[in-house]
């Protein structure tokens, strides 16, 4: 939260001139931008999560956080209390001025500050720059898109694509799916960790170049067909100009080459973008750079190769409240040392390879209307205090216009037309994926496919493509008839229409010991692209082995992150609880049944040991208590039950409980209570819950089973 790098000098001339010469800044405004751009940014949260859940957090940050910091001063400092941002959706995108030094100063902040930190690890929190919530508001989604977001680490745009596509949270498996791909290995394992949080079984995390991500094929009544996506994210990598008030970095090392450098793999991208894009589909291009030389020149060149085949959206409506600029339709080139060109006539023979004609506004000045580059949307720094940004949105009305080229072996008598609309894999494996002029073939992925036996997706082989960073482990599908469902279907009473054919693990050898599903969708994916796509993750945990319950029917226990996927199949092993009944489980570490109110225990009393599901269902009439259905993995023990739920979460549902956790920092490491901590897995540091159970104050909560 706040700024750092102090003693970087926040000036660069050649910006100053560069961009005061594009006037990209409204006249007179030219101070304001530049003293926002040496603020530091204000720092931003995003209550992520499903809708019912995220509601009941909101109303513990309003009701609880917010309303404890509104007369609060610290250091005759007065605290401004977070404010919403005016044009995020209900409500659900906050900033803030205060900065992590004053969050540690008065206890009353460390408490937010524990707040925001364990929200955030349990997923229920994400800090995220504000202008980067704007692309995934703008693709407009529903749960049955097939969406690609192309540049997608660090995360945080892709967890707004996975909330969305949950907008319904009765529907366990929306027919949609989000296929995250990142060119660096290793950021994708920050993707994964990002949207793992978020435990759904549609996304997929792939780990390839984003300007040659190879071509999917899925299977459509039994005919092999592509795979086109109803909605693109294409959140390039840029120069990031407009992240100086983050990455102080930027004003030292800013020149107008970082722009022509990055040019061309921005148009590779967003080509192949649009290639996959389906018809009627749409495309949101974002950049954080303010140059037009990434930002409209990639867009107008798009649209000029497109031959009409895209079309810019005009959006001016779809985000009320968010202030933005028009598109630009003039600009010049600068190189680093100041020489400026108005057009390609202009560029010297040696300039050729820096600088290509792509970089220049159209000459042609109707074809410079009909593209109607003012409904692109800049944001600027100083008009609402934020970051500044670039974005665009495409929608694809035809093929584009190379994919339209006729198979070389055609169909005696077919219409050109008619094989243009028709797309399924056959046409576009003849046809090729040809580019556009300057798409080298050698760039393309083969599309030759051998689909692997027994339902296992293995990695592609290193000859098709080079890969880089760990090998994963296979993706092997179980077959309907597998031994290890018949237990597990009788010890849960699973309904008939349970999609066995959704499970996998992750191992051809031995024991099966983590059980994940994914949906219909991306098994299809999985199964019929195992050749060329190289997976990272996908998939969430239903079920973990654990051989103690083999004796009371059933070795496999459930998997809390699974547990909002699998709970509508799930007819046995279920007791429903209170609130208070929440509090004991979560509070304390192996209470009797006893300890559960009347109808819990005599539901409890009612089945055997081992792995249960703990339902909580809201009461409207009772407006205090959470109004979201909230369901627990545990274990009934002889006399006892169990939560197997991990420490953070505990603490966001106790929160949502009424219940304060707080960590009280202590020296004195001889005491009962840091023991305790310690002794629970607790770091040094004990709990204190400001409301007592049941008489007792417990030091901690019990760790969880987090295996």
């Amino acid at each position: 939260w706040g700024a750092g790098y102090a003693d970087i000098i926040k000036e660069n001339k050649l910006f100053e001139q560069y961009y005061q010469e594009l006037k990209i800044i409204p006249e007179g405004e030219w101070e304001q931008f530049m003293e926002a751009l040496r603020e530091p940014l204000p720092a931003t949260i995003r209550i992520t999560g499903y809708k019912s859940h995220a509601k009941e957090i909101l109303h513990c940050l309003k009701e609880k956080y917010f309303k404890e910091l509104q007369d609060l001063e610290v250091d005759g400092q007065k605290i401004e209390a977070p404010q919403p941002l005016s044009w995020y959706p209900d409500e659900l995108a906050w900033h803030t001025n205060l900065s992590r030094k004053i969050l540690r100063k008065s206890p009353l902040l460390e408490k937010f500050h524990q707040f925001l930190v364990s929200e955030t690890e349990s997923g229920n929190i994400s800090r995220q720059e504000a202008v980067s919530m704007i692309p995934p508001l703008l693709l407009k989604i529903a749960p049955h898109h097939k969406i690609l977001d192309m540049c997608a680490a660090p995360g945080s745009k892709t967890a707004q694509l996975i909330e969305m596509l949950h907008s319904d949270m009765d529907i366990p498996f929306p027919e949609g799916l989000v296929i995250a791909n990142d060119v660096d290995n290793k950021r994708c394992y920050l993707l994964v960790h990002q949207a793992k949080r978020l435990n759904s079984p549609c996304i997929m995390v792939v780990n390839h170049d984003a300007s040659n991500i190879p071509r999917l094929q899925i299977d459509c009544d039994g005919k092999k067909d592509i795979l086109f996506y109803d909605r693109i994210l294409c959140d390039v990598p840029c120069s990031g100009d407009g992240t100086m008030r983050k990455n102080i970095d930027v004003w030292k090392k800013w020149t107008t080459s970082n722009s022509l450098h990055l040019h061309g793999l921005q148009m590779r991208i967003a080509v192949r973008g649009v290639e996959q894009l389906a018809v009627g589909g749409r495309m949101v291009y974002s950049t954080c750079s303010l140059n037009p030389i990434e930002d409209e020149a990639v867009i107008a060149s798009l649209l000029e190769k497109s031959e009409g085949a895209l079309e810019l959206v005009d959006v001016a409506n779809e985000v009320p409240g968010l202030k933005w600029m028009p598109g630009v339709t003039s600009w010049k080139l600068m190189t680093k040392t100041g020489e400026w060109y108005a057009n390609w006539s202009e560029v010297p023979q040696n300039r050729h390879t820096q600088i290509r004609p792509t970089m220049f506004p159209p000459t042609d000045p109707e074809k410079l209307k009909e593209m109607k580059l003012e409904r692109c949307m800049r944001i600027l720094p100083h008009h609402q205090n934020t970051g500044g940004f670039f974005v665009a949105v495409l929608v694809k009305k035809a093929s584009m216009p190379w994919n339209r080229r006729h198979p070389k072996v055609q169909n005696k008598g077919a219409e050109p037309a008619a094989e243009a609309e028709k797309t399924p894999a056959e046409i576009a494996d003849e046809a090729g994926e040809a580019a556009v002029e300057d798409k080298p073939k050698d760039l393309e992925v083969s599309m030759e496919s051998t689909v692997q036996q027994d339902g296992v997706c293995g990695p592609p082989p290193s000859k098709k493509m080079k890969l880089f960073g760990f090998k994963e482990d296979p993706f092997v599908f179980l077959s309907e008839d597998d031994p290890v469902f018949t237990p597990i279907q009788k010890f849960y009473n699973l309904t008939p229409n349970f999609p066995k054919m959704n499970v996998l693990t992750r191992t051809h050898e031995g024991k099966k010991r983590n059980l994940y599903m994914v949906s219909k969708e991306l098994r299809n994916v999985l199964l019929n692209n195992s050749e060329r796509l190289k997976v990272i993750n996908t998939g969430v945990k239903v079920w973990s082995r654990n051989n103690d319950g083999e004796q009371f029917g059933c070795a496999f226990r459930l998997a809390q992150e699974g547990i909002y996927t699998l709970y509508p199949y799930i007819n046995a092993r279920i007791i429903t609880v209170s609130v208070e009944d929440i509090k004991v489980l979560l509070t304390q570490e192996n209470p009797f049944l006893s300890k559960l109110e009347a109808q819990s225990h005599a539901q409890a009393k009612q089945l055997g040991m081992g792995s249960i599901v703990l339902r909580y269902e809201p009461d409207p009439k009772n407006q205090e208590a959470p109004q979201c259905p909230i369901e627990l993995c545990g274990w009934r023990g002889k006399t006892s039950i169990r939560a197997f739920v991990p420490k953070n979460e505990r603490f966001h549902y106790l929160r949502m409980l009424g219940v304060e956790v707080f960590r009280e920092k202590r020296q004195d490491d001889s005491s009962e209570a840091m023991a305790e901590g310690e002794k629970e897995g607790g770091d040094r540091g004990s709990m204190s819950m400001e409301t007592e159970v049941d008489g007792e104050q417990n030091v901690e909560p019990p760790k969880a089973d987090t295996e």
